[in-house]
């Protein structure tokens, strides 16, 4: 009975989320059967995946654990046969929603998405736990991956939604799909594919998530409901608390890092990179000593087990909070009025940083990667705070 209950409870989870989402956020409901028909789709195509994949798992000796395919191996099935595929198979589970004459407004883009992206995993979390039916590890793991499939669906779901506000055909559906799949990747290489200490470097990941869910939900609604918005201009002067206490638009983001009317401060970019590392390197060494202080031992840490990498999360604190810092005091010493300094800024900094570690531990590059939109995100929110 328990063992039933283990892997049922989980797979069921979906369900009951998805319905509270969409009680909570669309205010005009969409049709009961279509939402619900693709929510069967997304489980059948969760399957049909799970089927092609073992097929390929077959024949090529290929997995997405590294232990039984390497480093390389993993990312290599992980990149070209397991994310492609589960994100393709969401997409044509929500097709005929989008097709069908009820998706009449952006927003649907994310309901359907959400709505087939939750059947996969209700799908995919009964088969991991049914297989996998002892350890408290792989129950966290199938919950860690049940806001990530969302969060992929959403992607291209809000391409979907925008490509129906336009009446055209999907601008930026192929950028967004692409984006998800490499998400999807990274994702899962620390979901699934590493040592149950890797989770740990996924809960930055799951916050990101959650905001940028809400942004381009929020923008998508907007959309819909063609809301009238004060030019920035006639708002007058903003406090820099108002401005973390009402998070930007996306359409706000997307116009302070144009170019705007200004030239584009090139020396401030290359300072803005320097800024950047050096604040990485103390962020860093903050952790440390923080460790140091609470007489916490980091050669100890073991991706292998959970309760050892623990430490790991002083670190990464430290590094994290170095992006916030770093682009307020660019914004600040530049006294720009956009955030393409230092968001220009941070990208080299990151590309220099991720090269370094290509060259002197490769593995850790994977690390830099997943990590790199977050702190690219943190950094321009530090400027947009600080910014004139």
């Amino acid at each position: 009975m328990f063992g039933t209950l283990r892997w049922l409870i989980p797979a069921a989870l979906p369900a009951a989320l998805f319905a509270v989402v969409v009680h909570r956020t669309d205010k005009d409901r969409e049709p009961p059967w279509l939402v619900v028909t693709t929510f069967l789709l997304g489980a059948a195509a969760s399957l049909l995946t799970l089927v092609v994949t073992r097929r390929a798992e077959a024949l090529t000796g290929l997995d997405i654990r590294v232990s039984a395919a390497g480093e390389s191996g993993a990312l290599v099935f992980l990149f070209l046969v397991v994310a492609p595929l589960q994100e393709a198979g969401k997409v044509a589970a929500a097709w005929p929603a989008f097709l069908s004459k009820h998706f009449d407004e952006p927003y649907d883009g994310v309901v359907y998405a959400a709505a087939a992206s939750l059947g996969f995993a209700a799908v995919e979390n009964a088969v991991v736990l049914r297989t996998h039916p002892a350890g408290a590890i792989w129950i966290a793991r199938t919950l860690l991956s049940l806001p990530a499939h969302v969060f992929f669906g959403c992607l291209w779901g809000y391409a979907l939604g925008r490509a129906k506000e336009y009446k055209r055909r999907l601008p930026i559906f192929p950028a967004a799909f692409i984006t998800s799949i490499v998400a999807h990747g990274l994702y899962a290489h620390f979901v699934y594919g590493r040592g149950p200490g890797a989770l740990l470097a996924v809960t930055p990941l799951l916050a990101a998530m959650g905001l940028v869910v809400g942004v381009l939900g929020r923008d998508l609604q907007s959309r819909g409901n063609r809301l009238s918005q004060t030019p920035p201009s006639s708002m007058g002067p903003l406090s820099r608390l108002s401005r973390v206490a009402q998070p930007p638009s996306l359409s706000a983001v997307r116009s302070a890092l144009r170019h705007a009317d200004e030239p584009v401060k090139v020396r401030w970019i290359v300072l803005g990179a320097l800024v950047t590392m050096g604040a990485m390197v103390v962020g860093l060494a903050a952790g440390v000593v923080a460790a140091r202080v609470m007489h916490i031992d980091l050669s100890t840490v073991d991706e292998h087990d959970l309760v050892s990498s623990a430490p790991v999360l002083l670190l990464g604190v430290g590094l994290l909070a170095s992006f916030p810092t770093s682009g307020w005091l660019v914004a600040r010493a530049a006294g720009v009025h956009t955030l393409l300094e230092p968001a220009l800024g941070t990208v080299l900094a990151l590309s220099v940083t991720l090269v370094v570690l290509g060259i002197a531990a490769p593995v850790t590059v994977v690390f830099g990667l997943a990590v790199s939109p977050i702190a690219w995100a943190l950094s321009c929110f530090g400027a947009w705070v600080g910014r004139a």
